[in-house]
C-alpha cells in the first residue's frame, strides 16, 4: 500500500496541511452505499477469507496422500493444532470430534482476517470492527448454553454452575455472581477481548506509518530523521502484531472449547 493510501485512510492529507492522527471512523469505510447496510472494506475482506480458506483447504486436501506434500503437511498441522491441542485435551477424548469442524472453521476465520492486518494490499483486520467478534461470540454463547441445558436439564444447568458445598449462607452472593459469569461476563470479554486488540494494534501501526510520512515529507531536516525511527517502529509493531494477532485467534478458540467443555462436565 502507498504512503498517500496510507495517509488517506488515516485522515492524513496527501499534501500536508498538518498531521492528523488516525481516529476509529478509519475502521468504518464504505465501498457502496451508507449507514448500517453499507457495504464495507471489511464485509468485502472477510468475504475474500472466505473464498481463500476454502480454495486453500480444498487444493490441499483433494490429493491427499499417505505421505502429505508440503501444502498438505501445512493443512493438516493447522488441523492437528486445534484438533488435538486445543479440543481433545480441552474437551476431553470423548466429545471433542464433534466440536472439531466449529473450533477448526473459528480458530483459521479469525487467524487469516487478523493476518490481513498485516498482509499487503488488504492490511484491514476484520476483527478490528466489533460486529465480527460478536458475531462469532453468538455461535460460541448459543452453543455452549444450548449443550449445558441439553444435558443437565434447565434446573439441572444452573446448579451446576455454582460450586459444590459452599456454605449456604454466602449462596446468594456467590449465585449472581456466577450467574452474570456465565450470561453476561464471558461472552463480553470473549468479544471484546479480540475487537481491542485488533483494533488498537491497527490503531497504532496506522500512527507510526502516517506520522512517519508526514515527518519525511513534509517536516524539517530534523523530522526527516527521526522519521527513520517512526518507520523503524512500524516495523517493529508489525512483527509484534502478527505475534498478537495470532494469540488472539488461538486464545479465542482456547475459551471457546473451555466452555463447551464446562457446559459438558458433570459437576462445576
Amino acid at each position: 500500500m502507498s504512503l498517500n493510501v496510507l495517509a488517506t485512510l488515516s485522515g492524513l492529507p496527501a499534501e500536508g496541511s498538518g498531521f492528523q492522527s488516525p481516529t476509529p471512523a478509519e475502521f468504518y469505510q464504505p465501498l457502496i452505499g451508507d449507514g448500517p447496510f453499507a457495504i464495507t472494506r471489511a464485509a468485502v475482506v472477510i468475504l475474500l477469507s472466505v473464498g481463500l480458506i476454502g480454495w486453500v483447504l480444498v487444493a490441499t486436501t483433494r490429493r491427499a496422500a499417505v505421505v502429505p506434500s508440503k501444502s498438505q503437511w501445512m493443512t493438516e498441522s493447522v488441523y492437528n493444532l486445534v484438533r488435538n491441542t486445543i479440543a481433545r485435551d480441552i474437551i476431553g477424548s470423548k466429545d471433542f470430534l464433534r466440536f472439531v469442524p466449529l473450533l477448526f472453521s473459528m480458530f483459521v476465520l479469525i487467524l487469516v482476517n487478523n493476518f490481513f492486518g498485516v498482509i499487503p494490499p488488504v492490511q484491514f483486520p476484520t476483527m478490528s470492527r466489533v460486529g465480527f467478534p460478536i458475531a462469532l461470540t453468538l455461535v460460541v454463547y448459543v452453543t455452549y448454553h444450548y449443550l449445558g441445558f441439553r444435558k443437565h436439564g434447565f434446573a439441572g444447568y444452573f446448579k451446576s454452575m455454582i460450586p459444590g458445598g459452599l456454605p449456604k449462607g454466602i449462596l446468594p452472593l456467590i449465585v449472581p455472581l456466577e450467574l452474570m459469569t456465565y450470561f453476561i461476563t464471558r461472552p463480553l470479554t470473549l468479544a471484546l477481548r479480540l475487537f481491542g486488540n485488533m483494533f488498537a494494534g491497527h490503531m497504532l501501526l496506522l500512527l507510526f506509518i502516517t506520522g512517519g510520512e508526514y515527518m519525511l515529507l513534509h517536516g524539517s531536516f530534523g523530522l526527516k530523521i527521526v522519521s527513520v525511527g517512526s518507520f523503524g517502529m512500524a516495523f517493529v509493531m508489525t512483527i509484534f502484531e502478527a505475534l498478537i494477532e495470532f494469540l488472539q485467534a488461538l486464545i479465542f478458540t482456547l475459551l471457546a472449547a473451555t466452555y463447551i467443555a464446562g457446559a459438558l462436565a458433570d459437576e462445576h
